[in-house]
């Protein structure tokens, strides 16, 4: 046992009893402490800092053993808790155990680089080993932490925590006293990214880098933030830019081929990729991220034996064994499910890893008819990405009722002659799992029409607007649209225009099927009068639980709870049961159902919507070539399928919370 006792818990962070714990154990009263801890914990038995401080006194008590039973339960809760893992590095520390306290301290640093207790608990061990490669990494770390101003080392322990508006509020303070400081500007944007804030992201990295053209991370976190915004060719320019100043660095290569993936220069990101792994055989991330190419390619079995490569390489890495099931067509064997379950109990996996394991064993067991177990892991893996989300389900009602409150049929109605003329868009639009890539690969079969992406550009839009009436004190969104005047509605349709053609190829026609442009659809109107809006519908139980099985990148935070689900998808039809109201004939409503019992049917409704003729390509779209991102890249390489109609009814039993939400939308039988 080593030092004073002191604690790195934020000011303000605990409750009352836990501050009164907390000068306890600080006065070392670890008794004192102990008894009051156990009173609190048997009324909230998983509260992450009353178990943390448990771990502490137990730690000074020298019940070492007790204190990494219950560190081993605080993982196993928050599996991402800094601090948890360095209290597990001190205490393997003062057993002697040191290669396991270097480990624990490792962790705890990766969790939270702002933990400078792990810094050092490293430094120390490695000095005594005298190793040096290793030593100066870690002395790097250090000498950062100590010139850091301590106001944002305070950001980047908040960020680590996801306390990110307190972060931002604190690094806002700062970078008032001190405007350029790339750091903080640096740090800024990353909280601005977490929020989906990516326009101001994006500026303060620009600028950041101008100020200092040779810190890296700050270039690096430029490239991430134009790909977000799906810029990619300026992605791809700047990783070129990088890459040129150190040809054999691999994290620069690796980037390379990630901006070159995202550009669809497939083959240069393959041989970018090849790079990397000559200089770092078998590294998992960069074997995963072929997959995902030769997935987006269509080459299945490229795919699958890349990420089961990765996972020979790294047997704990899960986004390999979830991208496998995200094939979709994928079966794990025997020995593959064995070992995601013991993976899955491993106190010391990370967050995400946890959650792409559950996810995929989800999958797993679905394949064998095993619901119950299927959805039992489903469950495990949406409950961890839901506690570390801030979907609110009232605020989302209350916003999209704002749509209708204040888009009525008379707002729209007066400014009828606003808007960017340009009839090129198709905008699908609908829930996730609804059938919108479907759709998509129907309408890019079409020689007259180019399927693009889920492009950002409308919702982007949709929160410059938001955040311009914060700023100037004025409407908010969407009740600024009743202030705009008809010459700013086309500047920004034609902005629209022009953003979204580096997606496009040569046709006249473009898909954007970003599905949660639904709650947009007064302003797609208002800035692109002509454009085209197809509604992707599916039943409303197979649609959320489709929605529930999948681990999406980003976004969609209303999928990883049943009640929020329902109520999500309660509350998009009546939203558009008001457009259609308000925009009588302006939206087709496209049933999943009845394009999988009759295709060519649909498929000539839908063209005569667009006012196109009928292709037979479109018929025959599982034959169309074409790079396909989203989770059903291999099902619509398949001709239509009626299997997966009602697959939702194999986990009815569990479904009860989704169907109260759904309400009156739920179906009757």
């Amino acid at each position: 046992m080593r030092g004073a006792v002191r604690f790195s818990m934020q000011e303000g962070q605990t409750t009352p009893d836990l501050a009164s714990i907390q000068d306890k154990v600080v006065a070392r009263r670890f008794d004192d402490a102990l008894t009051e801890l156990s009173h609190l914990l048997a009324t909230d038995p998983k509260n992450p800092e009353a178990l943390y401080m448990s771990a502490v006194c137990r730690r000074y008590k020298s019940d070492f053993t007790t204190a990494l039973e219950i560190l081993t339960q605080l993982k196993e809760l928050v599996p991402e808790h800094g601090r948890a893992h360095q209290e597990e590095g001190h205490t393997y520390r003062d057993m002697g155990q040191t290669d396991a306290a270097l480990l624990a301290y490792s962790r705890a640093c990766r969790f939270n680089p702002a933990l400078e207790a792990s810094w050092r608990g490293q430094y120390n061990i490695l000095k005594e080993r005298d190793a040096e490669g290793p030593l100066l990494q870690v002395s790097v770390q250090l000498e950062r932490l100590k010139t850091l101003p301590p106001a944002l080392v305070g950001v980047t322990d908040l960020i680590a925590q996801g306390r990110l508006l307190k972060a931002e509020d604190l690094c806002r303070q700062f970078l008032r006293k001190v405007p350029h400081h790339v750091e903080g500007m640096r740090l800024l944007a990353d909280i601005g990214i977490r929020l989906g804030v990516l326009d101001d992201a994006e500026f303060l990295l620009e600028s950041a880098s101008k100020f200092d053209p040779d810190n890296v991370q700050v270039r690096i976190d430029y490239i991430q933030a134009l790909r977000k915004r799906q810029k990619f060719q300026q992605a791809l320019e700047q990783a070129k830019r990088l890459l040129s100043s150190a040809p054999e660095n691999p994290q620069f290569q690796s980037l390379f081929a990630v901006e070159s993936m995202q550009t669809g220069d497939y083959d240069t990101a393959l041989e970018a990729f090849d790079k990397v792994l000559q200089r770092l055989p078998g590294d998992s991330i960069t074997l995963t991220s072929k997959g995902h190419v030769y997935k987006t390619c269509g080459q299945y079995e490229s795919a699958v034996s890349a990420y089961q490569d990765a996972i020979g390489n790294q047997p704990q890495y899960g986004e390999a064994y979830y991208s496998l099931a995200n094939l979709k067509v994928y079966e794990f064997s025997d020995d593959e499910i064995d070992n995601m379950l013991a993976l899955a109990e491993n106190a010391n996996l990370s967050h995400l890893n946890r959650v792409y394991l559950n996810f995929a064993l989800g999958k797993a067991y679905e394949d064998r008819a095993d619901y119950e177990t299927s959805f039992a892991h489903y469950e495990r893996g949406n409950a961890l990405k839901k506690s570390q989300g801030r979907y609110n389900d009232e605020q989302m009602n209350a916003d999209l009722k704002a749509q209708s409150d204040i888009c009525t049929a008379e707002m729209l109605n007066r400014k009828s002659g606003a808007g960017h003329s340009a009839p090129d868009p198709i905008f699908v639009v609908g829930l996730p799992r609804a059938g919108s890539t479907l759709l998509e690969q129907i309408l890019s079969s079409h020689s007259e029409i180019d399927g693009t992406l889920e492009l950002p550009h409308v919702p982007a839009l949709s929160q410059r607007l938001r955040r311009r009436g914060r700023q100037t004190n004025t409407s908010k969104y969407p009740d600024i649209l009743d202030d705009i005047d008809d010459k700013e509605f086309e500047a920004f349709g034609r902005q629209y225009i022009d953003d979204t053609r580096i997606h496009r190829q040569s046709a006249a026609f473009f898909v954007d099927k970003m599905p949660n442009n639904f709650r947009h659809i007064g302003l797609i109107h208002l800035i692109l009068p002509n454009a085209k809006i197809i509604d992707a519908r599916r039943h409303p139980l197979a649609c959320c639980f489709s929605g529930y099985k999948q681990l999406f990148a980003e976004g969609q935070e209303f999928t990883y709870d049943l009640h929020d689900l329902g109520r999500y998808y309660r509350d998009y039809v009546e939203l558009m049961d008001h457009w259609d109201r308000a925009l009588p004939g302006k939206i087709l409503r496209v049933q999943y159902e009845d394009v999988v019992s009759d295709l060519g049917a649909q498929v000539e409704r839908i063209l005569k919507y667009c006012g196109l003729p009928l292709e037979d390509a479109c018929i025959n779209y599982h034959k169309t070539e074409r790079s396909v991102r989203t989770p059903s890249s291999e099902q619509v390489r398949q001709p239509i399928y009626t299997s997966g109609l009602e697959q939702w009814k194999n986990y009815e039993p569990w479904l009860d919370r989704l169907k109260n939400a759904l309400g009156p939308v739920a179906p009757s039988n």
